[in-house]
């Protein structure tokens, strides 16, 4: 599936991404395997492995069980799957399950035909039913558990196992099958009563969410079926579940502004997109990156929009997209302003040559004295009345927008 993949990276959503998020505890799940279980040595791990020839890459990867009654799955899922005449697991079995229960995140790959729906299905159900027993499901909550696949196979075998444990007494657990083709309204009946899990196909999972007709907030268990098949077909933009944005422009009324800035301020929204009206008088202590997709035309600008990051000592990013039409004169303050602060100076901009130092380096091999722009003697080149009202009114001319071809990006 790893190949299938666009760039590469792993199956993480944008806003993980983004932010650098990383997991490395499973998510609580209450369960654990037997004692002798627990205490296997790694040789004796790595030997059943060999014996059901399971291959496993990760760190410490749970034990093999070999047996479902090791597994500890209630009595009416073992006396189900031995009505059914599923007595022995399949290598995905044996190995995939205590994964799962343990609550770590798997990619399963196995034959055709060898049990791979249950890997998933068991393991949701005994997540929704312990959420069900600590915090009963009220109207409109829900799902605990979302899987999605691409036919209705996999919601079959969920009601096959929840209605026996509902005849052994256990509390009703409310499953619902979202696909296309059949009626929205029965679906959003069994949404309102509050559902505990959801098997969907893309579409009408994307139709749901989009319509805010079913949220995911206590959604912690997610099976992608068929995974690569899912990718393929264009979905993995939807699972990288997107990064929210707010603007703030002169366009804005003060209403919606003061909302931008406090969802962005909140950590409600990811990304704040502005125009200069957020470069001043505004405070952000925790935002990450500043990005100047056009550089501003006066260097002041420039310092005040890079300098809503890295407040209070702080350490952050700011980066700064430039082009070839950019005027060479803010190019050469950015260049100054980044020695200033002892930045490394991008190749682009260290290649500018700038005048006012060649000048005045001629100016002081010559043995010259005073400014070597107009010659007057009260002053240098840098502090030149003349040269000031020539940089001003170059940048008076050149005032638009700084779009086109042959770009370059610099980190600050």
């Amino acid at each position: 599936m790893i190949e299938h993949l666009s760039d590469q990276k792993t199956l993480m959503s944008v806003r993980e991404l983004a932010k650098g998020i990383t997991y490395t505890d499973p998510i609580p799940t209450g369960w654990k395997p037997p004692t002798a279980i627990r205490r296997m040595s790694t040789r004796q791990a790595d030997a059943i492995r060999r014996q059901w020839h399971i291959l496993v890459e990760g760190d410490d990867v749970p034990p093999s069980i070999k047996n479902f009654k090791d597994k500890r799955l209630l009595e009416p899922i073992l006396k189900n799957l031995k009505e059914k005449g599923i007595v022995q697991p399949t290598p995905i079995q044996v190995q995939g399950l205590p994964l799962i229960l343990s609550g770590r995140d798997m990619i399963g790959i196995a034959f055709t035909r060898s049990g791979k729906i249950l890997v998933f299905v068991l393991p949701l159900i005994m997540v929704a039913l312990q959420e069900e027993l600590i915090m009963p499901i009220v109207p409109g909550e829900g799902p605990f558990g979302l899987i999605v696949e691409l036919t209705r196979q996999t919601f079959e075998v969920v009601e096959q196992f929840l209605v026996p444990l509902w005849e052994a007494g256990y509390p009703d657990l409310k499953p619902l099958l979202c696909i296309g083709g059949v009626d929205m309204r029965s679906q959003l009946e069994v949404v309102k009563k509050g559902v505990h899990i959801v098997v969907a196909t893309p579409g009408r999972l994307k139709d749901l969410l989009a319509k805010k007709k079913m949220n995911l907030d206590n959604c912690r268990y997610l099976t992608l079926d068929e995974a690569d098949r899912l990718v393929d077909l264009g979905f993995e933009d939807d699972i990288r579940e997107g990064v929210e944005a707010v603007a703030i422009h002169g366009g804005k009324d003060q209403e919606k502004r003061e909302y931008a800035i406090a969802s962005f301020k909140s950590g409600k929204k990811d990304v704040l997109v502005a125009t200069d009206v957020a470069s001043k008088g505004l405070d952000f202590p925790d935002i990450q990156h500043v990005i100047n997709y056009v550089m501003p035309v006066e260097i002041e600008n420039y310092v005040h929009r890079i300098g809503r990051t890295g407040r209070c000592g702080k350490t952050c990013i700011a980066t700064t997209f430039i082009n070839k039409n950019q005027s060479e004169t803010t190019l050469l303050d950015l260049k100054h302003l980044l020695q200033e602060s002892k930045q490394r100076i991008p190749p682009v901009l260290a290649e500018l040559n700038d005048p006012m130092e060649y000048s005045e380096a001629l100016a002081d091999a010559r043995g010259v004295k005073g400014c070597a722009y107009c010659g007057g003697l009260g002053h240098r080149i840098r502090d030149c009345p003349k040269l000031e009202h020539h940089k001003t009114m170059a940048i008076a001319g050149s005032r638009r927008d700084y779009f086109g071809s042959g770009g370059y990006s610099s980190k600050i």
